[in-house]
């Protein structure tokens, strides 16, 4: 009776911060819901749709969904004239700006937004060099368009929303 109770508590909160709880087999596994605001990316709307549309395809304990009405989201989406950058509060939540200049220089806008939001999702710059490595940002050529999270980077978002709890607040990045 206990336990019962317990666990319907704990659904109750699960359910307050966005975690859903699906099956998979007999444990639980849970499924951390982040809203994010793109109201005012401008032209760059559906952009961000897309970037969140790949790490959903990606990685299956968070889903990047867009803000319903009446929601606070976890996270906004600007655009403006300067550098692309990530001012992340927590792990899952914060802001992040889609800057022109960088699209100006040639970057792949898909690519941007991508790894805009793999810092929300407690990714750092990794400055390989490498197109392969979406988190490489603007050490890759200006050439690369890939835009696809790379294994590793798919499992360190895995690893980062294992639990969910909260990571303290990171540093703003830049792409």
């Amino acid at each position: 009776m206990v336990r019962r109770r317990l666990a319907a508590a704990l659904l109750a909160v699960a359910a307050l911060l966005g975690v859903q709880l699906t099956t998979a087999g007999p444990a639980f596994a849970a499924t951390r819901t982040l809203y994010y605001d793109a109201s005012q990316a401008q032209e760059f709307v559906s952009v961000v749709n897309q970037a969140a549309t790949l790490w959903n395809g990606r990685v299956t304990n968070v889903r990047l969904v867009p803000v319903p009405a009446g929601r606070t989201p976890n996270i906004r989406v600007t655009a403006d004239n300067g550098w692309p950058r990530t001012y992340p509060t927590s792990l899952g939540n914060g802001r992040w700006v889609m800057g022109r200049e960088a699209v100006n220089d040639g970057y792949s806008v898909l690519r941007i937004a991508t790894h805009e939001f793999g810092h929300i999702l407690g990714l750092p710059d990794n400055r390989t060099g490498l197109c392969s490595d979406l988190m490489s940002g603007s050490s890759a050529p200006v050439s690369c368009a890939n835009a696809t999270p790379s294994a590793a980077e798919a499992s360190a978002v895995q690893r980062n929303f294992a639990s969910a709890a909260a990571a303290a607040p990171v540093p703003a990045t830049v792409f």
